[in-house]
């Protein structure tokens, strides 16, 4: 008796992960182990960076109040330290976007911390 396989579904899967790979560069797009090897590859890529742009948004916010901070002859560690001895409670999103969007109340934060 003839071995029974099952076509349909192995080419379904093969097309839909060739469906994935379509803006992928020369045979990353249409040779299939080339190109289930490199959508794998890019799904811990994708993992990882997830966790990696926490720590990218963080970074970029403390350069940001720092920049900010040394217009008001403060350091960043040194901001930070004032506003937590105030008792000022913001996190370093806000006061980012306060630094670029808002710079009079980011002065009044540093002159409230300064004085307190």
């Amino acid at each position: 008796m003839p071995r029974s396989v099952n076509h349909v579904a192995s080419r379904e899967k093969r097309k839909k992960i060739l469906k994935l790979t379509r803006g992928y560069y020369g045979s990353r797009r249409n040779v299939w182990t080339v190109a289930k090897n490199t959508w794998e590859k890019g799904l811990t890529y994708a993992y990882r960076d997830r966790k990696q742009k926490k720590r990218n948004f963080r970074a970029l916010w403390i350069q940001r109040i720092n920049a900010a901070a040394r217009l008001e002859d403060l350091s960043y560690s040194k901001l930070m330290g004032l506003i937590h001895k105030a008792g000022i409670e913001i996190n370093r999103k806000v006061l980012a976007d306060l630094a670029m969007n808002n710079p009079e109340a980011f002065k009044a934060i540093c002159d409230k911390v300064k004085n307190a």
